[in-house]
């Protein structure tokens, strides 16, 4: 037959009921700091930020450059020995050898001969001919008396009727007086053969000689 039997410690009884209520009172603190966020500012303080540095590598520059590595010198160049050749003269037939070619040769442009240019045939007036009328100048008086003569050349311009347009001394005779009197002579009383291009009659210049000579 079994017994079953406890033994009551109030000393032990109470040992767990202040266990029990420190439990509890870890619990409500636990639960009221998760509720009031203090948790997660406990662990920003208690974990702290993590700083990195990045230390580079700096070259050392009072570090002289390695030396050049060493070449082999090449052997000095030792130009070949020069062979004079002769070929024997060919005695035979030789084959000559010519380049065709599928172009056409290139002729050279013919020349074109220039236009000959027209002369235009010009004759001068005249005092000889059909319609001409040349009177002899009158002899000043004064340069009768005085012995003065002498030839006088006159440029004389003429209109395609043959009356003169313009006279002028183109030289002296010397004596102002002939002049005058062969200037007046030709304006007033000649009439000469026009100036002709191609036949035509055209107003041009011409030169022509008066001469004054005394006689006995």
């Amino acid at each position: 037959m079994a017994y079953e039997y406890s033994i009551d410690d109030p000393a032990r009884n109470q040992k767990r009921t202040l266990a029990f209520i420190i439990v509890v009172i870890i619990h409500v603190l636990f639960f009221w700091v998760l509720a009031s966020g203090l948790g997660a500012k406990i662990v920003e303080v208690v974990i702290a930020p993590v700083q990195t540095k990045i230390i580079e590598d700096t070259p050392d520059e009072d570090k002289p450059p390695p030396p050049p590595p060493e070449m082999d010198q090449p052997p000095p160049y030792v130009p070949p020995p020069d062979f004079a050749i002769e070929a024997p003269a060919a005695t035979g037939p030789t084959t000559a050898i010519t380049n065709t070619t599928t172009e056409r040769p290139t002729v050279a442009p013919v020349p074109v001969a220039k236009p000959v240019e027209h002369q235009v045939v010009r004759t001068p007036p005249s005092t000889q001919g059909k319609g001409a009328r040349i009177t002899q100048a009158e002899y000043p008086p004064s340069s009768r008396r005085a012995g003065e003569a002498g030839t006088v050349t006159l440029t004389i311009c003429v209109s395609e009727s043959g009356r003169p347009t313009d006279v002028k001394v183109r030289q002296s005779s010397g004596f102002e007086k002939l002049d005058e009197a062969a200037v007046k002579d030709v304006q007033r009383n000649w009439k000469l053969v026009p100036g002709k291009e191609d036949g035509k009659p055209v107003p041009m210049c011409s030169d022509f000689k008066v001469t004054f000579k005394l006689t006995d």
